[in-house]
């Protein structure tokens, strides 16, 4: 899923997690508990099919008392043409670059064993049979830190309609998506020049979310307080007391907020247990879709609940309101002989129904601070659809193969063009094939102002003689991109003629947009864009690394390979995080242990010594008498001791090393797991030692690849 407008809720995780948490509690009037009431007694029971069976009649939902507007494909064109562009998913797209710690979290749903895992530890099974000796049993082996989607669906420009006009699916059945539960007011009164406030409920509720955020970076920043402001007085109205926000005083809300998430850390596991499984029982049903008569999971049901926009980097509408996002707002796109997805709030319905078989999500709707975006529900990345999707996409990466001699040589040919145009178009797709660069669209005043290659100023590049570049510019996701690189000698001369009598905010490619280098793109191959050029020239690194620097040695050290690997394609594709609060911590520790294992392994060297002497081994530091060992068992030990000093300082060299590059990226986006299935196969390292849970059931269909496989 392209440009980030929509962040985490701006409440804290602990509360986020939990339908029932602090701030989203249910705020029901009379009238809507008599609704729900109503409703609750007609309640159809969550699917329990097992995988591969259509959804049962008894299982369907009953459609909403308001008929929504219902269309096909055809009837839902609108007067301007939609350009046919090949649709895009969600996690491709949104996660590139994006913080690791928000790309990948712990499944939710660990306990559950769905068909779709299911089929990965089948793959992984026939894995073990390629005569792989450590891949056996590994799969029933708890995985490490498993990923899961995204919480919530992710903003992108994808247009709706998008599809490239091939059928997806013959029959979809699903359950639309979960609303989060209405405001619960706690009543608690801030403070404005020293005096309680009374506010409406709707008014709190944008206050609390504004109190809590408290002892976050956002504080400092003027933007993002202007921009609270701004929207938080449309609701106060004119003439309420508050009128100004250096005036105002959430003390007492973010005081309660305090207390209230300290009730939730006393809470006993048991009833952590219970409100778990009351939230699972909730959502069973919205987590499933049934695609021609398989059951598949659904990636981000979830409606995302108001709140603070935050954006990255300095974005120009952090602070502002997101909206509650209501059933009105929402289409939903489902097979024509399905039953229409109850609506969930009661006198409310959908937008509207389409039966899109040649697009593959669920449900969208408008991002709620920029209404040019959309926000798609799609099926897991587990799911079959997104499997086929994945293959398909590093397939055309592999296509470029045969292709890239021709491109670089008609580029190279181009950069000493006397057709300006063509000069240019020249050197920029240089500089995304050698530098992986993002072709880069025109920003609106209200998107953040990041930069691509069509879209470099004229300060963003630097020229040192003889033939060096250097780059610095706010690339994806307001993620810095500082480079310094060699280039060859014409493609110098040109950026100085693009740099001549241009202002430093001028654009360097005046005479290219991303339409006409897009254009270029695919008449030089089928399907060929910046991206294409981007997996490309990730997995083709990824791959050759790995035949070149795999040596003979134990898993740990081969791990180290990959890892190194890994960390040149996320340099190559500006993939970056911030050092971690806890790395100086974690490295400390390790030295403590080392220096711990270095003392042992002085008093195994001096026992062996008074071993071989006949001597009796020395009292140990307590003042106790040690067990004597044999010369043989000791020597044992010190090399057991030694294996584990070796690893630790491996672990602290590979920690040190990969401290500021996020690997998760490029592996979930960029590189064709097949390399990384078949170099474990013909290495003997566990499939798990590289992919967690997540990244199992995300690339199953890349398991039975040969072992001899090269990209």
């Amino acid at each position: 899923m392209a440009v980030e407008t929509s962040d985490k809720p701006n409440v804290p995780r602990d509360f986020d997690d939990d339908e029932d948490g602090i701030i989203f509690k249910r705020y029901t009037s009379k009238k809507n508990q008599l609704h729900s009431e109503a409703r609750s007694n007609k309640q159809d029971k969550p699917s329990s099919l097992p995988a591969k069976r259509p959804l049962d009649n008894s299982n369907s939902l009953h459609p909403s008392v308001k008929k929504p507007k219902v269309s096909d494909p055809a009837a839902s064109i609108k007067k301007k043409p939609i350009p046919v562009k090949h649709e895009l998913k969600a996690e491709e797209d949104d996660d590139d670059d994006i913080p690791i710690s928000q790309r990948l979290k712990k499944s939710s749903m660990s306990g559950d064993k769905s068909s779709s895992t299911k089929k990965v530890l089948s793959k992984v099974n026939k894995v073990n049979k390629s005569g792989s000796k450590p891949f056996k049993k590994q799969a029933k082996k708890t995985f490490k830190k498993a990923g899961k989607d995204s919480e919530y669906s992710k903003s992108t420009k994808l247009l709706p309609s998008s599809g490239d006009g091939q059928k997806k699916w013959t029959t979809l059945v699903h359950n639309g998506v979960i609303f989060p539960p209405p405001y619960q007011p706690h009543g608690v009164k801030m403070l404005f020049k020293g005096r309680p406030v009374d506010l409406t409920p709707e008014q709190e509720e944008v206050a609390t979310m504004y109190a809590v955020m408290r002892d976050t970076e956002y504080m400092q920043k003027d933007r993002f307080k202007e921009n609270f402001w701004n929207d938080w007085r449309k609701l106060l109205g004119r003439n309420h007391i508050i009128q100004n926000l250096k005036d105002c005083d959430f003390t007492p809300i973010y005081d309660w907020y305090q207390s209230e998430k300290e009730k939730k850390k006393q809470m006993t596991t048991e009833e952590k247990k219970t409100l778990k499984e009351e939230k699972m029982k909730q959502e069973e049903k919205y987590m499933w879709a049934i695609v021609d008569g398989v059951k598949e999971k659904v990636g981000n049901f979830r409606v995302e609940p108001p709140g603070l926009f935050r954006g990255r980097g300095e974005h120009p509408k952090m602070g502002k309101l997101k909206k509650r996002i209501h059933p009105s707002d929402i289409t939903i796109n489902i097979g024509k002989d399905a039953p229409i997805p109850e609506c969930p709030i009661p006198g409310e319905r959908w937008k509207e129904i389409r039966h899109d078989n040649t697009v593959t999500w669920l449900a969208f709707w408008n991002d709620p601070i920029n209404p040019k975006l959309f926000k798609y529900v799609f099926l897991a990345a587990s799911s079959s659809l997104k499997g086929q999707s994945d293959k398909e996409k590093y397939e055309k990466a592999r296509m470029l193969k045969d292709y890239i001699a021709n491109i670089r040589s008609a580029y190279t040919k181009n950069f000493t063009s006397k057709d300006i145009t063509k000069q240019q178009i020249a050197v920029a797709t240089y500089l995304i094939d050698k530098l992986a660069l993002r072709a880069g669209n025109e920003k609106d005043d209200d998107e953040a102002d990041t930069v691509g290659c069509c879209t470099l100023k004229v300060e963003n590049v630097t020229r040192e003689p003889p033939n060096k570049l250097k780059f610095n510019f706010l690339g994806k996701d307001s993620i810095r991109y500082e480079n310094t690189v060699e280039v060859e000698l014409p493609v110098y001369n040109a950026i100085f003629k693009f740099q001549k009598d241009k202002g430093p905010g001028d654009d360097l490619f005046d005479m290219l947009d991303t339409s006409k280098l897009n254009a270029h793109l695919k008449e030089l191959m089928p399907g060929l864009t910046a991206k294409v050029f981007r997996t490309f020239n990730a997995s083709i690194t990824l791959d050759d690394m790995l035949n070149k620097e795999t040596k003979d040695g134990d898993v740990g050290e081969k791990i180290v390979v990959y890892q190194h690997a890994n960390k040149q394609v996320a340099i190559i594709c500006n993939h970056q995080r911030s050092v971690s609060k806890s790395h100086g911590a974690q490295m400390s520790k390790l030295n403590e242990k080392i220096d711990e294992l270095q003392a042992v392994l002085k008093e195994l060297k001096t026992d062996l010594d008074r071993a071989r002497k006949g001597k009796p081994p020395s009292k140990s530091s307590d003042g106790k008498r040690k067990k004597s060992l044999t010369p043989e068992a000791l020597e044992k030990k010190i090399s057991q001791t030694n294996a584990k000093i070796e690893k630790m300082q491996r672990d602290m060299k590979t920690k040190e090393d990969l401290k500021t590059v996020a690997l998760g990226t490029s592996k979930i986006n960029y590189l064709d797991p097949r390399i990384t299935v078949a170099w474990c196969k013909r290495h003997e390292v566990p499939i798990e030692k590289i992919f967690n849970k997540s990244l199992l059931a995300k690339f199953c269909w890349a398991m039975d690849v040969d072992p001899d496989f090269r990209f």
